[in-house]
């Protein structure tokens, strides 16, 4: 039988919905805040099960909150999902098709690209090409402008990758429709766009991921496979300091093929 659901549960779910998505501090204050207002029990250490009794009675709505993590820092998000609409038409409500064909396009740069990155050039070329109605380069900057600030995009030095809203809600589309290339993280088996991948076994591993793994090992070798692990171990190279479009990128290329380091 699913735990009660309080008001305290109830305006924690408010305030997620108007937020879309919440790193996981806020989400712990949030909690704190909810259960003091409300004068309901709270344990610091009871985040995940005050979600799980919102999830059980969001169940019957197809709705869940997934907990996800930020690609560049490896911070825990909280989001909330629609599991009733996988795929990119849940976006269909706030954007026109040419926008949602501009998204698809951009995604398939980011996904299919070494290193999990897309420059805005590369984006702003596909403008005119849409099959849908072409855009002028002005309106499709706008319009990656707007995805950045709902939160499906994340835009650093020019080059834009997949938010981590985008990566929580649409990891199952993903996986599904980019089967040749889409993998889970090693570590911490959620969906990696930016990462390393082994050189002799294929798996991959979040930025973060790698970072705090190797962190504790004398030498870098592969969880999976024990092979010396040849990619720059974050932290501790010149790769911290390089821009994304040359952290591990070697020529653009779209072959369905694994990213390599």
């Amino acid at each position: 039988m699913a735990a009660q659901m309080t008001d305290a549960h109830r305006r924690f779910l408010q305030v997620l919905m108007s937020h879309g998505i919440m790193e996981g501090s806020e989400a712990r204050k949030l909690h704190r805040r909810c259960c003091e207002i409300h004068k309901v029990y709270y344990a610091h250490d009871k985040l995940d099960d005050f979600i799980s009794t919102i999830n059980s009675h969001l169940q019957p709505l197809f709705m869940q909150i997934r907990k996800g993590m930020s690609e560049g820092d490896g911070r825990a998000h909280y989001a909330l999902v629609n599991l009733a609409e996988t795929e990119i038409t849940k976006m269909a409500s706030d954007y026109t098709e040419n926008e949602l064909e501009l998204f698809r396009k951009a995604m398939d740069l980011i996904i299919l690209s070494e290193n999990g990155f897309a420059s805005s050039t590369e984006i702003l070329n596909l403008a005119d090409q849409l099959k849908t109605k072409k855009m002028k380069k002005k309106e499709a900057e706008q319009v990656l402008k707007v995805f950045v600030e709902d939160k499906w995009l994340s835009e650093r030095n020019g080059e834009y990758t997949l938010h981590t809203r985008c990566i929580i809600e649409m990891e199952q589309y993903i996986l599904s429709n980019y089967q040749d290339v889409a993998r889970k993280c090693n570590i911490c088996h959620s969906l990696a766009i930016q990462s390393q991948v082994c050189e002799s076994c294929g798996i991959a591993m979040h930025l973060p991921c790698v970072r705090k793994y190797f962190r504790a090992q004398t030498e870098p070798r592969c969880p999976q496979c024990n092979d010396f692990w040849s990619c720059d171990i974050p932290g501790t190279s010149r790769m911290d300091s390089q821009s994304p479009s040359k952290t591990g990128r070697a020529e653009k290329s779209f072959i369905l093929s694994p990213r390599r380091c």
